[in-house]
């Protein structure tokens, strides 16, 4: 198991950490702990609450925060970075191919039913290419880090990825109450990332008005990431809507407000391609707003990520992104993907049913950490049950060997503690380029030997620095 604090020589701290490794070992353990408490107070007075589905007392809840930061060397980040702009590049070029001419399809690189029978593709995309044929203006990649101190993508998240808001209140918060360790390291700022998606939502519409009306659009305060889309919507200077403030007029959607009625040329959606318009998708959608695909169809509106890009999250697809890279750019693939059995074959399904024990399988559209099993971890009946799931569906299912996840510490009572952790860099892509956020948000398993960092599921998030050197 790779420590990204400790080097495993003699318990010396590694280069990114020695500085606050020399901090920590002068403070107060106590004082720390009141610390950790502050900041929950201020996350609690702020309002950074998620709801969890499901849960029968339907409280919101705060994400746990950890005061230890995440630290990355920029010679690591380059690399990073490197390898999430090659691998979003190609993303979109695939999902242009794919509501096309699915030329990878013909290629015979990936099954015509692995995309043309897949709940995320939406054959109403299909003939049309958004403003600029961008699909993907924002971008969530998950990366772990592995006992040899590797780099791999856990997932691609390409249709409304959450966690930006945390990523920014957590700076915010640690640069208030540690002022002295920001004068200590040269951090690369986040801060500018509401302006910077503002910019990249301006320039992607730049064909329907030289100065478009933002708004975003949220499925309301049940939401578990509403806090999110009102902080974008705050930060940005936009309005935040849901679906009943639309109407469709004359081709063109207009909210109403008390001053009258306005034109909206891009919406940002936080709201689920089924939900998004009642007419061409679920009937019984109240999320969403009718005839607000057919503008976008018409070239009247941009959103925000096309519908449909959901094809890209899939884990099926996941496994094939090595191939996507190579096909769409001539490149092999900087960032390595974690080895993974499609269940759907029958020779992989057969080795994924004789070693649930040692895999990770997960549901292809699953997210959030729910409906996976963790082999390694699960008891016998878990695992019997799992089975019968698998076996009468299989093709709702991957698997991916057990990981070491590297750690990083946090502060407990007892003391400084290993944890496991991943990160989700944030990744802008507008006709200037795509720009991925120096840092991005680490999500991390504050149960001692847990691998799941989601905060649906008990995890919390930290600080990730990226320093310059």
């Amino acid at each position: 198991m790779f420590d990204e604090m400790m080097s495993g020589k003699g318990d010396l701290p590694r280069d990114p950490y020695k500085n606050l490794s020399s901090w920590l070992s002068e403070q107060d353990h106590r004082q720390l702990l009141q610390k950790s408490a502050v900041a929950e107070k201020i996350f609690r007075r702020i309002g950074i609450t998620f709801n969890v589905y499901g849960n029968k007392d339907e409280q919101e809840r705060l994400i746990p925060f950890d005061i230890i930061p995440r630290i990355i060397l920029e010679e690591e980040w380059r690399r990073l970075e490197k390898g999430i702009i090659q691998r979003v590049t190609a993303i979109n070029a695939f999902l242009s191919d794919v509501y096309n001419k699915q030329e990878i399809v013909k290629a015979g690189i990936i099954p015509s039913e692995l995309i043309n029978n897949n709940r995320a593709f939406l054959p109403q995309m299909c003939g049309f290419k958004p403003p600029g044929n961008i699909y993907t203006h924002v971008v969530g990649i998950d990366i772990v880090r592995t006992a040899e101190h590797d780099f791999f993508v856990l997932e691609d998240n390409a249709r409304v990825p959450s966690g930006v808001s945390y990523m920014i209140e957590n700076r915010a918060t640690m640069q208030h109450m540690f002022p002295e360790l920001f004068a200590n390291h040269k951090v690369k700022p986040i801060r500018d990332y509401p302006k910077q998606l503002f910019d990249c939502l301006t320039k992607s519409a730049s064909r329907l008005s030289t100065n478009p009306t933002i708004a975003i659009l949220t499925p309301g305060i049940h939401n578990s990431a509403y806090y999110e889309h009102s902080f974008l919507a705050d930060e940005m200077g936009v309005e935040l809507i849901q679906g009943s403030d639309l109407e469709l007029e004359n081709g063109k959607m207009i909210i109403r407000t008390t001053a009258g009625t306005q034109t909206v040329d891009v919406i940002y959606r936080r709201v689920d391609d089924a939900f998004l318009d009642p007419l061409s998708f679920n009937p019984d959608s109240v999320l969403g707003s009718p005839g607000i695909f057919d503008a976008y169809r018409d070239g009247q509106i941009m959103i925000a990520n096309a519908p449909g890009a959901g094809i890209a999250d899939d884990k099926a697809i996941y496994s094939y992104i090595p191939e996507i890279i190579n096909f769409y750019l001539g490149e092999k693939a900087i960032l390595k993907n974690i080895p993974t059995w499609r269940c759907s074959e029958k020779s992989n399904l057969s080795y994924v049913v004789e070693n649930l024990s040692d895999l990770v399988v997960k549901e292809v559209h699953g997210s959030g950490g729910y409906g996976m099993l963790i082999g390694p971890t699960a008891s016998a009946r878990e695992i019997a049950s799992f089975k019968r799931k698998l076996l009468s569906n299989p093709d709702n299912y991957v698997a991916q060997p057990t990981l070491s996840l590297s750690t990083v510490p946090i502060l407990t009572k007892a003391g400084l503690a290993p944890r496991h952790v991943d990160l989700r860099p944030f990744v802008l892509v507008s006709p200037d380029g795509i720009k991925v956020t120096a840092g991005g948000l680490t999500r991390v398993a504050l149960k001692k030997g847990s691998l799941v960092v989601n905060s649906s599921q008990g995890g919390g998030t930290k600080d990730t620095w990226v320093l310059e050197t």
